[in-house]
């Protein structure tokens, strides 16, 4: 019987689509028969999470546990299998998870953002042409340079 005796992030990572959790000595451990065997950072040592599917995307890495001279490898997958692990990964993933309004308020800002450089373009070009019509050369090329 494996059961998760403890588990705390030595550090979280945040990026645009994934939350890594990074493992350290001390900070996880599992009861196996019975038995404490802690966390060694031998193979894998951090946990990636999609933020908006809140799934684990490593399920195939190994993490490493050791009591004393016995080493025990689990993968991903037969850690997500046991719910006390889901539940306490969830509860230190939580607050950096995608909620569908911060979704949809980067999709607005992505939106803003290309409509702003559209419009720059735009106008640049317009420069340009205003360069070409006054017979200005030198204007006409630092703008060109700008494209």
């Amino acid at each position: 019987m494996v059961t998760v005796n403890m588990l705390k992030a030595y550090y979280i990572k945040e990026e645009t689509e994934h939350i890594r959790v990074i493992l350290a000595y001390q900070y996880f451990s599992v009861l196996i028969n019975q038995r404490v065997y802690q966390f060694i950072p031998v193979e894998a040592k951090e946990i990636h999470i999609n933020r908006s599917t809140r799934e684990v995307e490593n399920t195939e890495d190994k993490f490493a546990f050791q009591k004393g001279k016995d080493i025990v490898y689990m993968t991903m997958s037969e850690l997500t299998a046991l719910p006390d692990f889901l539940n306490q990964l969830n509860t230190i993933a939580e607050p950096y998870y995608l909620n569908e309004s911060t979704v949809n308020r980067n999709d607005q800002l992505n939106e803003t953002t290309i409509m702003i450089d559209k419009l720059e373009r735009q106008n640049l070009q317009r420069l340009i042409d205003k360069s070409l019509d006054e017979r200005n050369e030198s204007a006409f090329y630092s703008l060109v340079k700008l494209l």
